[in-house]
């Protein structure tokens, strides 16, 4: 079995999806698996990876929607507000979603549905560097 690991940096602008798909998709390119598994894992508390519709723009936004609806930014009620009204209901969203992700690779490509897009999910309103670790591990 064979592994290759790499960070990769993302900057988003502001809150909301961002496609990360090719670039997840390079790891494993330049990996040289075949066939295995690439697991991606996100180091932020107020930022996550989804997994949702990568041909229709308004599923995100409608996802956007139901968050802002749900959890939000500068409730009172939250005694954690250090870093502005939208540290919280960042910290919430993050949990609710997902920190990692596992997919397959299939002839050194992940191996997605036709319409699976992996996207990183900015929680903060402002402009941040994120870091992912790609690993991908197979033969």
């Amino acid at each position: 079995m064979k592994t290759f690991q790499t960070l990769l940096k993302i900057t988003t602008p502001k809150r909301g999806t961002y496609s990360i798909t090719d670039k997840i998709e390079q790891c494993v390119k330049e990996s040289g698996i075949q066939s295995g598994l690439c697991h991606v894992f996100c180091q932020h508390t107020s930022a996550s990876l989804i997994i949702t519709e990568n041909a229709d723009p308004t599923v995100r936004e409608d996802i956007e929607y139901w968050m802002q609806k749900t959890i939000l930014d500068g409730d009172p009620a939250y005694r954690h507000n250090y870093e502005g009204d939208d540290d919280m209901s960042g910290h919430i969203r993050s949990m609710i979603t997902q920190s990692s992700q596992t997919l397959p690779v299939s002839n050194n490509r992940l191996n997605l549905g036709t319409w699976q897009g992996i996207f990183l999910y900015e929680h903060r309103t402002g402009r941040f560097e994120r870091r992912l670790v790609v690993t991908t591990q197979g033969a």
